[in-house]
């Protein structure tokens, strides 16, 4: 059989399909894991260490590979759904005369390509509001400011983190009544002196607060959670989350199935392993949004 038989065959299609999806099923892991301290580290040491694991997802080789892989598994992944749908449809043009799917399939299993289609579509949305703003929005993304109080004028003042740990005021950025300003920023984190035209250091992109004010309630913020908009933002979020756990109900196991992996010493462990991921993950998901809504 040649190459583009094997490619274009429904087979070949169930097996990209398995693999690209349990691929993501890691990604969804590692995603996970980096999101939850938006809820187990608050504070300062909260925003610093999300915003220094939103600088190391960005700037490390081998993630920023995986990153093209997840993005290229995610766009294969959802055409190789659709053409599957398609070939099925087009196997079976004519349904039977007697059609009850209830009683050999479960819903999840028949609305896989509407409930992927979904998923898609909130992808793209959620990562026009977060990792285009990050990597590529005209706009300057705000950068991580802490602030500390003036021993003897007992004022707070704002400095930028650098990535070695050093702090520039963040008046030396402004023109003041006293003078022009001391530094400038150039290509949105990197730190120069106007005066020689030297890099003096890196700062980091606060994604931390971006997030924040996208899903929290607090209107004295910037963002799209100060135009009372948070709340449906929360609820579009979950209901999103929902559909993943629907999709991977009958995903997770099929994946497996379709890799040939189906024998009964593992297949009962595998389907109770596919509803707990598919249960547990989305919904901590889920709550990430919901915590941050009500405290933030």
């Amino acid at each position: 059989m040649s190459n583009s038989a094997i490619l274009s065959s429904s087979i070949a299609k169930k097996y990209w399909m398995a693999l690209t999806g349990l691929f993501l099923c890691l990604f969804l892991v590692g995603h996970l894991l980096g999101n939850l301290q938006l809820v187990f580290i608050t504070g300062e040491e909260g925003k610093r260490a999300f915003n220094e694991y939103a600088y190391f997802m960005t700037h490390n080789p081998l993630i920023k590979v995986m990153s093209y892989v997840t993005y290229l598994s995610i766009l294969f992944h959802a055409i190789d759904g659709i053409l599957l749908t398609i070939q099925n449809k087009k196997a079976r043009p004519i349904n039977y005369a007697y059609n009850n799917p209830s009683a050999n399939s479960s819903t999840a299993a028949r609305q896989m390509a509407v409930l992927g289609s979904a998923i898609l579509i909130f992808i793209v949305i959620h990562m026009a509001n977060f990792w285009w703003k990050m990597k590529y929005s005209s706009t300057p993304m705000p950068l991580h400011k802490v602030f500390v109080m003036e021993p003897q004028s007992k004022k707070e003042q704002a400095l930028y983190l650098t990535h070695t740990n050093n702090f520039f005021p963040v008046t030396a950025f402004e023109n003041s009544p006293m003078g022009q300003a001391q530094m400038v920023v150039k290509n949105g984190t990197e730190f120069y002196s106007k005066e020689v035209n030297i890099k003096m250091g890196d700062g980091y992109k606060d994604l931390h607060s971006l997030v924040l004010a996208f899903f929290g309630h607090d209107k004295s913020k910037e963002g799209f959670g100060a135009n009372g908009n948070a709340l449906i933002a929360v609820i579009l979020y979950v209901l999103a989350m929902a559909v993943l756990s629907f999709h991977l109900m009958h995903g997770f196991a099929s994946a497996f199935q379709s890799l040939g992996v189906n024998n009964p010493k593992f297949t009962p462990a595998i389907k109770w392993l596919g509803k707990a991921f598919s249960i547990v993950v989305p919904a901590a998901f889920a709550l990430i949004p919901v915590y941050l809504f009500l405290t933030k």
